[in-house]
């Protein structure tokens, strides 16, 4: 699912905004208290949620990867240790 399929309130959130609404609708869900049709709609939500943080997450990492010249003048990319 790309930026253009998503919902574009969503597309436009950042990571922390996508993530705090992400854990209310796990906590609603878990909760149990909710209308099955509810339930549905949160958890669709809920997955595209999920797929915005990770995309955000994958765009920050290859921000931070690391461009490496070797001594034979080759340019690779090295992850960044973010351990």
């Amino acid at each position: 699912m790309s930026d253009a399929t998503l919902p574009a309130d969503i597309a436009a959130m950042n990571f922390e905004d996508a993530l705090a609404e992400l854990e209310g609708i796990v906590r609603r869900l878990e909760g149990g208290q909710v209308k099955l049709d509810d339930a549905i709609q949160s958890y669709e939500r809920g997955a595209q949620l999920k797929r915005h943080c990770e995309r955000k997450l994958n765009e920050a990492q290859q921000r931070v990867d690391r461009i490496v010249i070797g001594q034979d003048g080759t340019v690779t990319v090295e992850p960044a240790r973010l351990d």
